[in-house]
């Protein structure tokens, strides 16, 4: 499938170097602010078309698929724009700014037909089953509680710091510990508490989130912009407990006991990079005429950002553009 790129930056240079090593994706078109740009990109990952425009590029009929890796702030209009060409899109995660473009994207895809999906990749990877039967096979017991965390030091990228770019610790990684509360849990959610401490700039930049499940279960995160944490994420049964390391883009699966002997170790499968498995799935289900992810929903992705609306409400953060609407 013949795939463009709209958005030049690094996660579509990670993204351009796992599709060379796809033989079902195609290395087609990238298009960019500028044309040198696009050019630069082009030449380096061995594209076959540059663009100086997003609007250029999906006038190009030959292309079959748009991921979109502009900011948070932009991925609603570059949305609407991929639709109104009639591309089918892999929007990199956060899906939108907030719920309300979130349910606006999902109403006009599937009045147009548009196979639309969040590229939030710990969703689609092997990892995730592999988690879920562990759980389900009973040996950690009665699982009670899970706490996740990831952290990097990135408070000095500007599109981590601008209000207008809908930055924050929250879309950017916030977004992994609350998909894996979601994703090993479930969404029956009770009650949620928070607490946050902002940036000079008025974004979050560290967060404690709990989240209490209607069937007594409780999940623990904690995401921040300020240094790597150990990006662990542990889920606590009667029997034991499982460790994953990195909840990002997890390197291993083990099982402890109460006395805190390793009793089991998952192997996960070697990849590219773990973006393959979103592209992989999207082309499939596009091939297949679906109109969404099975690995995740349009209206998961809706309750994510119905979520972080949530929280944001109650620390009082609201990006530019929405104070303006």
């Amino acid at each position: 499938m013949k795939i463009g790129i709209l958005g030049a930056g690094n996660i579509a240079g990670i993204l351009a170097k796992t599709m060379a090593q796809m033989p079902e994706a195609e290395c087609y078109a990238i298009a960019a602010r500028s044309l040198d740009r696009a050019e630069d990109f082009r030449n380096k990952y061995r594209f076959q078309k540059a663009y100086g425009s997003y609007e250029e590029m999906l006038q190009d009929e030959q292309v079959e698929l748009v991921y979109i890796a502009t900011p948070h702030s932009h991925h609603y209009e570059h949305m609407k724009l991929c639709i109104s060409y009639g591309k089918p899109i892999l929007c990199e995660k956060a899906f939108t700014m907030n719920s309300v473009q979130a349910k606006e994207i999902v109403k006009l895809a599937k009045e147009k037909g548009i196979y639309v999906a969040e590229a939030i990749w710990t969703r689609y990877m092997p990892s995730r089953q592999i988690i879920n039967e562990v759980i389900e096979s009973g040996i950690l017991g009665q699982v009670s509680m899970l706490t996740a965390n990831l952290s990097y030091d990135i408070d000095s990228k500007e599109r981590i710091i601008r209000p207008e770019l809908a930055g924050g610790a929250l879309l950017d990684v916030g977004v992994y510990t609350l998909n894996f509360a979601l994703m090993h849990f479930g969404n029956k959610i009770d009650k949620v508490e928070s607490s946050v401490m902002k940036t000079q700039t008025g974004v979050d930049g560290m967060e404690t989130i709990t989240l209490f499940y209607q069937d007594g279960r409780m999940a623990s995160l904690t995401a921040g912009i300020y240094g790597r944490s150990d990006r662990k994420g542990i889920i606590y049964g009667e029997k034991g407990y499982l460790i994953v390391e990195n909840i990002n883009n997890p390197q291993s699966v083990r099982v402890y006991d109460t006395d805190d002997k390793l009793i089991r170790e998952y192997e996960l499968p070697e990849q590219i990079s773990g973006y393959e498995y979103e592209i992989r799935e999207c082309i499939e289900q596009i091939q297949k005429g679906s109109m969404e992810s099975q690995s995740m929903p349009l209206q998961t992705s809706i309750e994510v950002m119905e979520l972080m609306d949530g929280l944001r409400k109650a620390w009082g953060i609201q990006y530019p553009q929405e104070i303006k609407e």
